[in-house]
């Protein structure tokens, strides 16, 4: 506890991890081998952190920055916290971590003999979260997809041993097809942070002003574009839902949860009227199983 009476957990390896729960996909699910659990949430545990840095939402009380090495005086300043971050990084594969997820993430690094260049893109787009805040156009938003979700599906396919570069080509249109769906969810809190993920040249399309995300519920033209750009999501998702069939056994399972996860909450933006501007509309455990069913049969 602190001196304000504000709990704030007392482990941030612990903190962090636990917000694997509130995923729209499984993260790492108790039918996958000990092994690969242990190494996607390593993997997750990094992502989680990297996100929460650039998006300010580390836990109250600065422990992740002394970790770091940041000092007191600059622990607010989320790109020195990513540039701090990344020296760490570069440790996991050198020598000892300062941060234990980092730590918790160099005997994976190591065992799936995995590159830095996966995690450099997570943290090159938390920097660029720092810098730019608007999308001009879908394929520049794309782009910041390929540093921000892409490289997620690129190392779950390193930790299972089954990369190939048609893998990688489906894998990177469902990570990408998440990412906007969270955008989609977020519209609302992503404009509080003063970032907008959908493309400008769609809001003009529609005719929606960022004035129009401020409310408290969604008019037509907005409704209008989020169906657009959920549609999008959707048919990226079905590109890339190959991916399962390719692959066996239980990773079937872990990569089928994925695509359903997506096509779920895109069934949730949509029975919501596409107003997501209430709040994120989030699916059911029941339609997920639905998804996963559909998935798993390439019915989709």
């Amino acid at each position: 506890m602190t001196g304000t009476g504000t709990a704030r957990p007392l482990d941030p390896e612990r903190g962090t991890l636990d917000k694997a729960a509130a995923e729209n996909f499984p993260v790492a699910p108790f039918f996958l081998p000990r092994t690969w659990r242990t190494d996607l949430m390593a993997v997750y545990g990094f992502a989680r952190l990297v996100d929460d840095i650039g998006d300010g939402d580390l836990a109250p009380g600065g422990a992740d920055a002394r970790l770091l090495g940041v000092s007191p005086r600059e622990a607010e300043d989320r790109l020195v916290l990513l540039d701090a971050f990344e020296a760490d990084l570069r440790r996991v594969f050198g020598s000892a971590p300062r941060h234990p997820l980092l730590r918790r993430l160099q005997p994976t690094v190591r065992r799936c003999s995995l590159t830095p260049e996966p995690f450099l893109g997570l943290i090159a787009a938390n920097r660029q979260d720092q810098l730019v805040g608007r999308y001009e156009t879908y394929d520049d938003l794309l782009a910041y997809c390929e540093l921000s979700a892409n490289p997620v599906g690129r190392l779950v396919l390193a930790v299972t041993g089954t990369s190939t570069p048609e893998r990688i080509r489906r894998s990177d249109m469902i990570c990408t097809a998440l990412q906007i769906v969270e955008h989609l969810q977020d519209v609302a809190e992503d404009l509080a942070r003063d970032r907008v993920y959908l493309p400008a040249a769609d809001m003009k399309r529609f005719h929606v002003q960022e004035a129009d995300l401020a409310t408290k519920s969604a008019g037509a033209s907005v409704r209008a574009l989020i169906a657009y750009e959920a549609q999008r999501a959707r048919d990226l998702l079905n590109e890339g839902a190959p991916l399962v069939g390719s692959v066996h056994g239980r990773l079937k399972l872990l990569l089928a949860g994925f695509v359903a996860g997506g096509r779920a909450a895109v069934h949730a933006i949509a029975a919501a009227g596409y107003d997501v501007l209430p709040g994120p509309p989030k699916p059911g455990k029941v339609r997920l199983l639905r998804e996963v069913g559909v998935t798993l049969r390439g019915e989709g």
